[in-house]
């Protein structure tokens, strides 16, 4: 099987789905890989590495669709909302792609990729098992947005982030909030314990205490009664309007105690619930930051906006989406990896029939012969389930 690479059409993507270094292990697989020429340049992959692991180059964007029985993008039509939709006329009846798709997103989109008669591999809904973590794209792309979250933070921050004892006294380290401890929160932990600042983090699931203290912060404990704190899929679990306005009484004096907060929590599929109202923010000190990880999803911080810095009293709220991107090195090679790995295990022994048992293969699908499959999908646009087929 061919596997096709095409650049990615969204503004400022720097990314790219494969690097060289796991051409080798899809190459012993079975599969060739053909790139659009300068695919991967934005992200520090010239061609000429490409064509040393066994690539080949085509000079258009057409001809890498054409020759392609799998499209790995990054950002595929339904997560590139600004012009994924030119590639609808290049994609044909059979044809596999891979990428983000956000199909939980717009039905329109879902269906207008179903209705080309193609066949959407979302890597957004790989189940969280075990067998899938080596395919969880959303995990590594977590991770790289935790860590360069932290990164912004300090360079906008008026002070420094470690303790520092010199001659002129001795200065305070910076202070910093991490509200949700999934993987994002965890790397952002992390990044900010290197940078020398005093963390604590909170989080709904009380599972998550040992693993925040292990990393050196301090876990924050509110009186609050959490049921179902996490769905099947080991991501945090919506709650209702009461139990929100409750949590944000009580992050008050924390919020307002922190030079820094940085807030990860998103649930698939809706808008991410408040959890840092304007009140919240005024009490922070002038010159404090908050970024926001959810930007993209509505944010978790009342003022924030969607791609842009806002200032409220002296605070800045940095709503900048696709922090991941701002990485493409090492974020294109943690997806490739991913990618590499799926397509391996999709497509055993070479063979282009995926096995519809397998756990994997039969949630990441979203359509075929036209038809959108997934019941999570399905469900979740309150379509009717899907007709069982001979």
């Amino acid at each position: 099987m061919i596997i096709g690479v095409p650049k990615e059409l969204y503004p400022g993507e720097k990314r790219v789905a494969l690097v060289p270094s796991v051409l080798p292990a899809l190459s012993k697989a079975g599969f060739e890989v053909v790139l659009e020429a300068g695919a991967g340049a934005a992200a520090g992959y010239l061609d000429g590495d490409y064509v040393g692991k066994g690539a080949k180059i085509a000079p258009t964007r057409a001809e890498v669709f054409q020759a392609a029985d799998i499209v790995a993008q990054v950002l595929g039509y339904g997560a590139n909302d600004v012009n994924g939709a030119e590639d609808l006329r290049l994609l044909r009846k059979g044809q596999y792609l891979v990428g983000f798709l956000r199909p939980l997103s717009e039905k329109n989109t879902v269906q207008e990729i179903a209705a080309t008669g193609a066949i959407p591999l979302a890597l957004e809904l790989m189940p969280r098992i075990t067998r899938a973590q080596s395919m969880d794209v959303l995990s590594s792309m977590a991770t790289v947005a935790g860590y360069k979250a932290v990164l912004l933070a300090a360079e906008m921050l008026p002070r420094f982030f470690p303790m520092l004892t010199t001659a002129a006294g001795t200065i305070t380290p910076a202070r910093v909030l991490v509200i949700g401890a999934g993987v994002a929160g965890l790397q952002a932990i992390a990044t900010a314990r290197r940078l020398g600042a005093v963390v604590s983090a909170y989080d709904l699931r009380p599972v998550v205490k040992e693993q925040v203290q292990s990393l050196g912060a301090r876990f924050v404990e509110l009186p609050l009664e959490t049921k179902d704190a996490e769905d099947k899929g080991g991501y945090a679990k919506q709650q209702d309007e009461a139990f929100y306005q409750k949590q944000r009484e009580l992050l008050g004096r924390v919020v307002g105690e922190s030079d820094v907060v940085i807030t990860t929590a998103v649930v698939p599929g809706r808008k991410a619930p408040i959890l840092v109202t304007t009140n919240m923010v005024e009490g922070m000190a002038p010159g404090s930051v908050i970024v926001d990880l959810a930007a993209e999803r509505g944010g978790n911080c009342e003022l924030t906006r969607s791609g842009e810095i806002a200032v409220q009293r002296g605070v800045h709220i940095v709503g900048k989406i696709n922090l991941a991107g701002s990485v493409p090195y090492h974020a294109s090679q943690l997806y490739a990896k991913n990618v590499s790995n799926y397509l391996t295990h999709m497509f055993k022994g070479g063979k282009n029939e995926p096995d519809m048992n397998d756990e994997i293969t039969r949630e990441t699908i979203v359509a075929r012969d036209g038809e959108v499959l997934p019941p999570r999908v399905r469900e979740y646009y309150k379509m009717p389930a899907a007709v069982a087929k001979a």
